[in-house]
């Protein structure tokens, strides 16, 4: 980008003014360097800080990309020769208006040709060259093989009993499925669902909690991709009337992936749902997960204890298992043996023995729980909790000097009482052996492209309802509550109006959110809940008694997440909508 001395001058002074560049060596320089293109060959800045620099002086807006994934419709919209030629890519399309993102914004004849071939208006930002760089790599890598796969299988017969052989290795159907994969792990996806319809194959992710359609595939395709999924979790590719389970281990990039497969007969053919689980992770911290203050502190007492039980309750997919792994990591130390038994073992954890069941070789939860206990154990992690048997070896291990951490699908952290009632464990059991209750859930962050807005009549009053009486009523003591409850900066009492914050809607940040967070009701089993335990009370009158000694509640824990920005009101009674105000 060539630019006359005048403009030279604004963008280096621009750079220089917002300490953008080190002004002493730059100072130093001689002549035929004092400019921003010489710094950026000299590596005194980066190619972004010029890129967002240039944009600002022409009054361009800038497109930070960093981490960005296209969808395949949007990514078609420009062909990737013509993308590559001119260094430029479509972001999104909204309102017949089409978003794209030049390296170079400022050439207006690029505009204008990109504009009569899309035969539609453009938004144009500007963007870095390497971040337009890893767009265009995306035309490499995103799910457009699987045109591919579509045309080759155009001609043959909708044939089931083709040969493994050939679809192993020469259909372009094997390519189509890494591609998928590939797509699904940049996209941060937990799930795929292959689902068969009438008439096509519909492909969805769950991205961040939420399913989205990412694509839909002829119906001719159907038996080819299935069978593929099949050989390599080593299924049956001719038992197409009863459910099958397997899994298999793939690498993408440079992360290792283990799949989960699980098909399902259904009416128009088999349904196919993948669980993406990365082998390799780092050190989960607690406070990482976003347990914080008075939660943080109740589970900490919880873990310190020699023995006991500490358990997490939560619907399917609230990240149970993850705290659990975030409460090993709190703990390990070469002094205690640890020992794991889990369906799957999701993440490894150096240093720890950890299990897989294995019900078809008859290693279960109850008979290797067993089996852990003869293996001198200080801690044992199981998890999950699914049949009296395994509740009650359970109990029998907090009892004799252990520290158990397990799971249980409840509904909030008092509803795991009344469930060991019903798995037949003797109040005064569940009593001696509790140390703390987990209740979670997991809901969406808002994206980092948020912008401040004022909560509107609803949203202020859902949170004076949940969160509002529970501040102090004067004025100088609310800092003090708010580094108690881990939350500085909390809204006053009397406020009239609280900010908020909310992402803006796009490809790679859908509804405006991206990643999530968890929010927490950490439960402590003192001698008050346990009389109450002892005394059959019902999961009501224990929550009440918890609230009543100060436990910040599922619902709260989210307002104040919602108050400090990390997610919004909307989502929060997106995954409380079942707890009480």
């Amino acid at each position: 980008m060539d630019f006359g001395a005048d403009t030279q001058a604004k963008i280096a002074k621009l750079i220089i003014d917002n300490g953008l560049v080190d002004a002493l060596r730059v100072r130093i320089l001689p002549p035929e360097k004092q400019n921003p293109k010489a710094w950026l060959d000299d590596g005194l800045i980066s190619p972004q800080i010029l890129a967002h620099a240039i944009a600002h002086e022409f009054n361009i807006p800038f497109a930070y990309l960093d981490g960005a994934l296209i969808g395949v419709d949007i990514l078609h919209l420009v062909s990737e020769d013509s993308a590559n030629k001119m260094r430029a890519v479509p972001l999104a399309e909204r309102d017949g208006k089409v978003y794209v993102a030049l390296e170079n914004a400022t050439d207006t004849q690029k505009i204008d040709y990109l504009s009569n071939m899309l035969h539609k208006p453009l938004v144009v930002y500007m963007a870095s060259p390497d971040a337009i760089g890893d767009i265009l790599e995306q035309y490499r890598s995103d799910l457009s093989v699987v045109d591919n796969a579509v045309e080759a299988n155009r001609a043959m017969d909708d044939e089931v009993n083709t040969e493994v052989k050939t679809i192993v290795q020469d259909s372009p159907i094997a390519k189509a499925l890494v591609s998928l994969l590939e797509y699904s792990v940049k996209s941060r996806a937990s799930d795929i669902h292959i689902e068969p319809e009438e008439t096509r194959l519909l492909v969805r992710c769950r991205i961040d909690g939420v399913l989205r359609e990412v694509m839909n595939l002829p119906k001719t395709i159907e038996g080819q991709l299935v069978a593929r999924i099949k050989i390599l979790a080593g299924l049956k590719i001719d038992e197409k009337r009863a459910p099958q389970d397997g899994q298999f281990s793939v690498k993408v990039g440079d992360q290792a992936i283990d799949l989960r497969i699980a098909t399902s007969p259904v009416v128009w053919g088999e349904q196919v749902v993948i669980r993406i689980l990365q082998k390799e992770t780092g050190q989960i911290g607690i406070e990482k997960m976003g347990i914080v203050g008075r939660s943080l502190r109740t589970i900490r007492r919880g873990i310190d204890q020699p023995n006991g039980m500490v358990i997490t309750s939560g619907p399917t997919g609230s990240g149970k298992s993850t705290t659990l792994y975030s409460l090993i990591q709190e703990i390990k130390s070469p002094e205690i043996n640890i020992i794991t038994l889990e369906d799957p073992v999701e993440y490894k954890i150096a240093g720890v023995n950890q299990i897989q069941v294995n019900p078809a070789a008859g290693l279960t939860f109850a008979n290797g729980l067993r089996s852990i206990l003869r293996q001198d154990p200080d801690v044992i992690m199981v998890g999950e909790i699914r049949d009296t048997e395994t509740a009650q070896l359970a109990v029998q291990a907090a009892l004799t000097g252990h520290l158990v951490f397990s799971t249980l699908h409840t509904n909030s952290a008092s509803g795991i009482l009344p469930r060991l009632l019903d798995m037949g464990i003797e109040p005064f059991l569940i009593a001696s052996t509790l140390n703390t209750i987990i209740g979670q859930r997991l809901c969406r962050r808002v994206a980092p492209n948020a912008e401040d807005v004022v909560a509107n009549d609803i949203e202020t009053s859902e949170i004076r309802e949940t969160v509002g009486w529970l501040l102090p009523p004067k004025v100088e003591d609310i800092p003090k509550f708010a580094e108690d409850l881990g939350y500085d900066g909390l809204p006053l009492k009397d406020a009239k109006e609280f900010m908020l914050r909310r992402g803006r809607d796009s490809e790679d940040t859908p509804d405006g959110y991206r990643g999530r967070t968890g929010v927490y009701e950490a439960l402590e089993i003192d001698s008050d809940v346990q009389k109450l335990i002892v005394a059959h009370a019902t999961a009501s009158d224990i929550q009440k008694m918890a609230i009543a000694k100060g436990m910040i509640t599922l619902r709260q824990d989210g307002m104040f997440k919602a108050l400090k920005g990390i997610t919004t009101v909307q989502e929060v009674n997106r995954v409380t909508s079942d707890q009480a105000m």
